[in-house]
C-alpha cells in the first residue's frame, strides 16, 4: 500500500503543495477553512509527516530519548523501570510523543548515542538516568546543548534540571522505624557501586545509624539481580550470632530474593528477620509475608520528568522538581526481633 504524501493531499484538496505544506506546519498563507479542510483530508488518508523530510526542514522530530546502561533484561525483572517508562509514556502520549529507548554497554556509548540521535535530529531531547558520581555524561549533554532532563539527583547534574526524591530522608525513617521495633543489628543489601543514588543511601544509612548509636549495622553492595541478592542475603545470614535481624533491600526484587533464601535457611520472617524492600511493587504484596515497603508513585514520577522535558524542549526555563519522599508502607514483614520480644 502506498504511503500517504503530500502531493496526494494537495490531489484531494485542490491546492498546491506549498499550500499544503503551510497547513500542516501551521504556518500563515492558507485561510482557516482551507487549513482545516487540509487537516481532514490528512487525517483521513492517514499521512504522517517522514521523520528525514522534517530534520531536513529543522521540524521537532516529535520523540524523546532514553538510553540506559545496563542489560536489556534489566525491563523484565526490575518494575521501576517498567513503572517509570509507564508515566513518561502517558505525559508522552497526550502530547503525541514518541519515546525511543536503546541499550548501551558503558557511558562512553551512552554519549555517542545521544550526538548520533541529536546529529541525526532522531529525537528533541534526552532522559538521563542512573546518575554517577562525577558522571561525564552530565558535560557531554551540557556541551550538546541538548535539551535534557535527569531522572536523580539533585547533586551531580550540572545546569541539567533534574526531577528526584529525597533518598536521605527516606532511608532515615526506614532505619528509625527498626530500631523503634528493637532492631540494632540493621543490615543493607545496596545497589550497583558508583550510582550517586546508592551512594546518597549509604552515606544516609551509615549517618543514622551512627546517630542510633548502631554499630552493628553494615551495607553490602549488589546490583539489583534475584540471584546476587539471594547470594548476599545468604552470606549475612551466615554469620552465625552476630547476624542481622533486619534488612534493607535497594529494591523489591532483592528483596523477594532474600525472603526465600531466609526461608529456605529455617528461618521465620518477621521472627527472626525483618525484611525492607525499596520502591514498592505489586510483586511485594504477593508474596508470604507481604514486604514492608518504602513505597511512592512511580508512574508519575516518570510524568513528571516527561512534562519538565517537554517544556524544556518547547523553549521553557526548567528547574529541577522534587518529587514526593518515599515513605514506608509497613506489612508483615516487620516486627520486633526475638530478643527484643523476649525481654517484653
Amino acid at each position: 500500500m502506498k504511503r500517504p504524501t503530500i502531493a496526494d493531499i494537495a490531489r484531494r484538496a485542490g491546492v498546491s503543495k506549498g499550500a499544503v505544506s503551510y497547513a500542516l506546519n501551521g504556518q500563515p498563507g492558507v485561510s482557516e477553512a482551507t487549513r482545516r479542510r487540509i487537516l481532514d483530508i490528512a487525517e483521513e488518508i492517514g499521512w504522517n509527516p517522514n521523520s528525514a523530510a522534517r530534520a531536513l526542514s529543522g521540524a521537532n522530530a516529535k520523540a524523546v530519548g532514553l538510553a540506559l546502561c545496563r542489560p536489556a533484561r534489566t525491563l523484565g525483572i526490575e518494575p521501576f523501570y517498567m513503572e517509570l517508562i509507564s508515566g513518561v509514556e502517558a505525559e508522552l502520549a497526550d502530547r503525541s510523543y514518541a519515546l525511543t529507548l536503546q541499550f548501551v554497554a558503558d557511558q562512553a556509548a551512552e554519549v555517542a548515542v545521544y550526538r548520533r540521535w541529536w546529529g541525526e535530529r532522531r529525537v528533541d531531547g534526552v532522559f538521563l538516568c542512573d546518575l554517577r558520581v562525577d558522571d561525564r555524561r552530565v558535560p557531554a549533554l551540557e556541551e550538546m546543548e541538548l535539551p535534557a532532563v535527569v531522572i536523580g539527583g539533585p547533586t551531580g547534574v550540572g545546569r541539567l534540571a533534574s526531577v528526584w526524591s529525597d533518598e536521605a530522608a527516606a532511608l532515615a525513617e526506614t532505619v528509625e522505624y527498626l530500631t523503634a521495633l528493637g532492631h540494632r543489628r540493621i543490615a543493607r543489601v545496596g545497589g550497583l557501586p558508583g550510582l550517586l543514588h546508592t551512594e546518597q543511601r549509604g552515606e544516609a544509612f551509615t549517618a543514622v545509624c551512627r546517630g542510633l548509636g548502631l554499630a552493628d549495622a553494615v551495607t553490602v553492595p549488589s546490583d539489583y539481580t534475584g540471584e546476587e541478592g539471594s547470594r548476599v542475603t545468604r552470606r549475612l545470614l551466615s554469620a552465625g550470632a552476630n547476624r542481622p535481624t533486619a534488612v534493607i533491600y535497594d529494591n523489591d526484587v532483592m528483596a523477594i530474593a532474600g525472603l526465600a533464601v531466609a526461608q529456605e535457611m529455617g528461618l521465620s520472617v518477621p521472627g527472626d528477620l525483618s525484611i525492607v524492600a525499596w520502591d514498592d511493587s505489586p510483586l511485594c504484596q504477593l508474596v508470604h509475608p507481604p514486604l514492608t515497603a518504602l513505597s511512592r508513585d512511580i508512574p508519575a514520577y516518570g510524568a513528571n520528568a516527561a512534562r519538565q522535558l517537554l517544556a524544556a524542549i518547547a523553549g521553557e526555563q526548567i528547574t529541577s522538581y522534587q518529587d514526593e519522599t518515599p515513605h514506608l508502607t509497613p506489612r508483615g514483614s516487620t516486627a520486633p526481633p526475638a530478643t527484643a520480644r523476649g525481654a517484653a
